[in-house]
């Protein structure tokens, strides 16, 4: 990955800015990756979820939880929409977007990405220095975690099934139960406030609420 010669002109995300399209795109290594069709309701339900459970956990604290669509600029060859990340440099926050690595990155297959999301993606997040990687296969109810070496690669992956729990290594008390994930088992939400208003509008949207 990245080494194939090619005499076409990279996409840059200027050029991305330019283009008039409501078309949500994500650029790799300056090739164009259109983000179509749309994920299923399965896919968007834990994508909530993992949102949820981090909101809960990070607030009032350093790092800031972010669920799609955002862009993360890496650079300018390669700007990503990642399903949920958490970034704990504030300076890397803008209005606009996101400008540099997150710390970790939750992507959740679907069909139509999951080649990309374990192959291009884990590559270009190892390079640009994601400390953790997190896979979610909707149809194997299975979450995978990936930790960065110190060579830029992720080592082998642990793998837990839907009927268990984990932690991220960075965040070791940050606790995703997957029985809640996959709707196993009621969710019980414990929180000092109602989830913000862009928690709230997806969950309608996707006829959660």
């Amino acid at each position: 990955m990245g080494n194939t010669a090619s005499t076409k002109e990279p996409y840059t995300y200027q050029q991305y800015q330019q283009n008039q399209s409501d078309e949500r795109m994500e650029i790799i290594d300056g090739e164009v990756y259109a983000m179509s069709p749309s994920p299923s309701v399965k896919h968007q339900k834990i994508v909530l979820a993992f949102g949820n459970i981090m909101y809960g956990f990070f607030k009032g604290k350093e790092c800031t939880p972010f669920i799609a669509p955002m862009d993360v600029v890496l650079d300018d060859i390669n700007v990503v929409e990642p399903d949920v990340f958490v970034v704990c440099d504030r300076s890397k926050i803008t209005e606009a977007n996101i400008k540099g690595a997150p710390d970790l990155i939750v992507e959740v297959l679907s069909p139509s990405t999951s080649l990309k999301d374990r192959r291009e993606k884990k590559w270009l997040y190892g390079q640009h220095g994601v400390k953790e990687y997190i896979i979610v296969s909707p149809m194997d109810e299975t979450a995978e975690r990936f930790f960065l070496k110190p060579d830029g690669t992720y080592g082998e992956s642990d793998i837990f099934g839907w009927h268990e729990s984990f932690a991220p290594r960075i965040f070791p008390d940050l606790i995703f139960d997957l029985r809640i994930v996959f709707e196993k088992e009621a969710a019980e939400v414990v929180a000092e406030s109602d989830p913000p208003d862009w928690i709230a509008k997806k969950l309608k949207q996707s006829g959660v609420l």
